[in-house]
């Protein structure tokens, strides 16, 4: 078709539909840990890590299995299935009515949901990694020698495909998450959330399976890893029992292998050392980079997200692969050509040291954002401090005196006070006057809480009533809480939306209750002895507080007064730009260049031995995050991140000084060579046997 193999369309559509998968259910993964199973931030970070170092391990086995034992084709197609029965069964743990039997709403035994989403991630982790070396090389496969161009083509389409699945998901299904579900509970829905990546992941085992009978199967011919792997292990061991003086030393400790491998395979695998050398500083870049889906992710919970539409936290992920996308032909094309006319060196070893550098930098805007967010953030009383609020619910003027001699306050009708901090040792009394009437009030208040005085001026006198407000912290993941206040003279029935927050008596408030999507505006209903009123809210900001006071009712509508307890999130999700944009350019010069370096400096037949490597370095980056997350005594995020961007800029410093050591080779010119002395190894050989069969003749 068109001069291509017609499976490799069949591969392309199986790799945009892995990719959605993996990358879909991955964008929601620890938005899941901490709203669902309800971890702490810390630990909701090590687990995504863990999962992620997992994920760049299982490629090596993947690739062993396939090279030694199975062949690329039986491996896909079994650990796919591997991984489309992880993709069900993490869907299937992130079912909150599987074991809420009271209907309240949260699961009764957890326990059975965290089983049941470990077990899923680790088969997820097994299936996508033990096929991620191998689809990309299958697809080599089917093409002929002849058919080049066909093939680089292929890999265009290839990598398209994987940057489509990644935009897309990362779009789709925190939409879909953001939604919701449930039979007895409605929650964030998370089963639909996995549920949809799973389905994707099914449709690509079906499609991979389609194809099979046209597809080109290489039987496997032994996996070039292990025979490294056995080179140098030889090598150490022979090293080792000739360790005494009495043995002559070599010139490099791989020589000791000569014994038993030729010198070719020894040449090659000292290429190929030189290179993972240079990798040992490589994991602390991983180590920055991979926390967009967790840190960056958290830090965009407590951000306003509207754009004129809401934009969930775990949607700004998309960012990267949208930069992506635009700056790699960006950069080929201009960036790269304008260097080399101003006759500037910048060899890919430079191209690296700066892109760490810009790694390092985007943690420092990361921690810079950080910093006004917290800046934003409600200060709450400390020990021995407590807060008051006070609400003029009237239609008079008040004045609040607080006792012995603190301060005196000034509320106007239908006002509100901000949150006063007073020390509990010394607030002993308050007196409210309004009108011609005033109102003590003895108090005992307990330290570390707020309150809220809500009163107003009747003609009988002044009434209050007193409220421990019972939130300690701003509300988490962007949540908004709500509440209400009775300012009718009789009792009635309040509703918002489809939450019921009973019967309230006169200047009676209800408790705070989680709005369901802040961004939205619901219809407010007060049922009265006699008729019902209504009116439409006020959007709510996202992780804010509110108190809405029933006022009036006037021919069936209601009249509220809103009041802002905890204001919403006010740092925009947008100044994550720039911080995504800094680390999309140092995936750029660091990631492709890196591995288009590291392909340039060995032997073709050990390419697979530095995709291996370089594997492994994003493993261990992600494991030293989640050693950071799990022993950190630091208690600022913004203080992490610089932690981080302080980390990676002194390994970009000592990576810089190994470069500055490294020697440019061309691993084609010195195989050339070796080639040329086989041959003349051969011609003296078959010189010699000539010779001998000639002296053969004359006996």
């Amino acid at each position: 078709c068109f001069g291509f193999p017609l499976s490799i369309f069949f591969i392309v559509i199986n790799e945009f539909c892995e990719r959605f998968s993996y990358y879909g259910m991955k964008a929601v993964l620890t938005l899941y840990f901490t709203r669902f199973l309800h971890w702490d931030d810390n630990f909701a970070t090590a687990i995504y890590h863990t999962f992620v170092a997992l994920c760049y391990l299982t490629p090596i086995l993947g690739a062993i299995i396939a090279d030694s034992w199975l062949g690329k084709f039986k491996t896909i197609l079994y650990l796919s299935i591997v991984y489309a029965i992880g993709q069900a069964v993490l869907s299937v743990g992130s079912i909150n009515d599987l074991t809420d039997h009271n209907h309240d709403g949260s699961p009764d035994a957890i326990a059975v949901n965290i089983a049941l989403s470990m077990v899923g991630l680790i088969l997820i982790a097994f299936g996508t990694g033990g096929i991620k070396p191998c689809v990309s090389a299958f697809g080599g496969d089917q093409f002929e020698e002849d058919q080049e161009k066909q093939r680089s083509t292929f890999f265009s389409l290839f990598y398209l495909s994987i940057n489509a699945g990644s935009l897309l998901s990362t779009l789709i299904t925190p939409s879909i998450r953001a939604s919701e579900c449930g039979i007895h509970s409605k929650q964030e829905c998370y089963p639909l959330a996995f549920g949809v990546p799973a389905i994707l992941m099914a449709v690509a085992l079906v499609v991979f399976i389609i194809g099979s009978r046209m597809y080109k199967k290489v039987k496997p011919q032994g996996n070039i890893m292990l025979e490294v792997s056995k080179c140098v292990g030889f090598a150490i061991k022979n090293r080792f029992r000739h360790r005494s003086k009495k043995f002559p030393k070599r010139e490099h400790w791989l020589d000791w292998a000569s014994e038993k491998y030729d010198k070719r395979l020894i040449a090659q695998i000292k290429m190929v050392l030189r290179v993972l050398f240079l990798y040992i500083p490589l994991p602390m870049f991983w180590a920055v980079f991979d926390q967009q889906g967790s840190r960056w992710t958290l830090q965009a919970t407590a951000m306003n997200g509207d754009f004129g539409f809401q934009i969930q936290p775990d949607q700004m992920q998309i960012v990267n692969p949208i930069l992506i996308v635009i700056m790699v032909p960006v950069v080929d094309s201009l960036v790269y050509p304008l260097i080399k006319k101003c006759k500037l060196n910048f060899t890919p070893l430079k191209k690296m040291t700066v892109g760490m550098f810009l790694g390092s930098m985007a943690f420092v805007a990361a921690a810079l954002v950080q910093v006004q967010i917290d800046n934003s953030n409600p200060v709450f009383p400390a020990a021995g401090q407590a807060q008051i609020k006070l609400i003029n619910l009237g239609a008079v003027p008040a004045t609040v005196q607080f006792k012995p001699q603190l301060q005196s306050v000034d509320v106007a009708p239908n006002m509100e006070t901000g949150y006063m901090t007073f020390e509990t040792s010394k607030l002993k009394s308050l007196d409210i006057i309004s009108g011609n009437e005033n109102k003590s009030e003895d108090l005992e208040l307990t330290e570390t809480l707020r309150y809220t005085l809500a009163f107003k001026w009747v003609p009988t006198g002044i009434n209050a009533t007193w409220v421990k407000d019972n939130v300690t912290s701003k509300p988490e993941d962007g949540k908004s809480l709500v509440r209400f206040i009775n300012n009718f003279s009789f009792t009635v029935n309040v509703t918002m939306g489809d939450m019921d927050f009973g019967k309230l008596d006169p200047l009676s408030v209800s408790n705070y209750s989680f709005v369901p999507n802040p961004g939205w505006s619901y219809t407010i209903k007060a049922s009265l002895p006699q008729y019902t009123c209504t009116v439409d809210s006020k959007e709510f900001g996202y992780g804010g507080a509110y108190t809405i006071s029933l006022d009036d009712c006037v021919e069936n509508k209601l009249f509220v007064t809103h009041f802002e307890d905890i204001a919403p999130n006010t740092v925009h999700m947008a100044w994550q730009i720039p911080q995504y944009f800094l680390l999309t350019c140092a995936e750029v010069l660091f990631s492709v260049t890196g591995l288009e370096f590291s392909y340039s400096q060995a032997p073709s037949n050990m390419k697979s031995v530095l995709q291996a490597g370089w594997l492994l370095t994003v493993a261990v980056g992600n494991i030293i995050v989640l050693i950071v997350a799990g022993v950190s005594a630091i208690k600022e995020q913004w203080a992490e991140y610089v932690l981080f961007a302080a980390l990676l800029l002194v390994v970009c410093i000592i990576f810089a000084i190994m470069a500055s050591f490294y020697t440019y080779i061309d691993p084609n010119e010195i195989e050339a060579q070796f080639s040329k002395e086989e041959k003349k190894e051969d011609k003296k050989d078959q010189d010699s046997n000539e010779k001998e069969a000639e002296t053969d003749s004359r006996l």
